[in-house]
């Protein structure tokens, strides 16, 4: 039986607002990031008034994603099941620095970031490929836990990244041409073969307001 997905990304931090990459830094909400939490956890509810309820809501252990969790779960009567395997790709000596500081600290690091060579990894932290395979174990797991289930994940940009090339059959290296809004809601169905289809992407119709893309640079998405 196929299993609904409801991937989450976190809720805006301060580090979003300014493109600074966090990776595995443990950055928390912002005030904005913390409302758009709540009126997550009101969408949720209302669903669940409609008689469309969750079984279980995981997140990633950092707590933006738990934070955008907590709320949503408590309104629910759901203890969130955190898993490591959800984080946020680890950007190793780039996390804490925006694109224009990693291209000043580290030029030749920078430059073949910018190749989008999937293998390309940072000091201390990991590649794309490395990280693509992490996740897609990770929720592969997940999914075995509730056949016919409808869950949540509440993770990060790159994990959404991660589950839409998946879905779509996607090369590492495509250009990303689809946006990863902060605690939009990305349903994603998983058949009993493991193949993925998306469902619904993208959306944002809870919040009050614009929700930030995961872009890297300044000024661009």
């Amino acid at each position: 039986m196929p299993t609904q997905v409801l991937f989450i990304r976190h809720g805006e931090t301060t580090w979003n607002r300014v493109k600074r990459i966090q990776g595995h830094i443990d950055i928390p909400l912002a005030e904005t990031g913390l409302e758009q939490a709540q009126r997550l956890a009101e969408r949720l509810m209302r669903d669940a008034r409609e008689g469309v309820r969750l079984d279980a809501i995981y997140s990633s252990d950092l707590q933006r994603a738990q934070q955008t969790a907590l709320p949503a779960a408590s309104a629910l009567g759901i203890v969130p099941r955190l898993d490591e395997g959800l984080r946020e790709r680890a950007y190793g000596i780039f996390q804490g620095h925006d694109s224009e500081e990693i291209a000043q600290r580290y030029p030749d690091d920078y430059a073949r970031w910018q190749t989008r060579d999937p293998g390309f990894v940072p000091a201390g932290g990991e590649s794309v490929r490395a990280f693509y395979h992490r996740i897609v174990h990770a929720v592969a797991a997940i999914v075995a836990k509730h056949p016919g289930g409808r869950i949540a994940c509440v993770t990060h940009g790159g994990v959404l990244d991660c589950v839409y090339r998946y879905a779509h059959g996607l090369a590492l290296d495509a250009p990303r041409s689809y946006a990863l809004l902060n605690t939009s809601i990305n349903t994603v169905e998983f058949g009993d073969d493991g193949a993925a289809t998306v469902l619904d992407w993208a959306d944002v119709s809870h919040l009050s307001g614009a929700s930030d893309d995961d872009g890297l640079a300044k000024g661009r998405a």
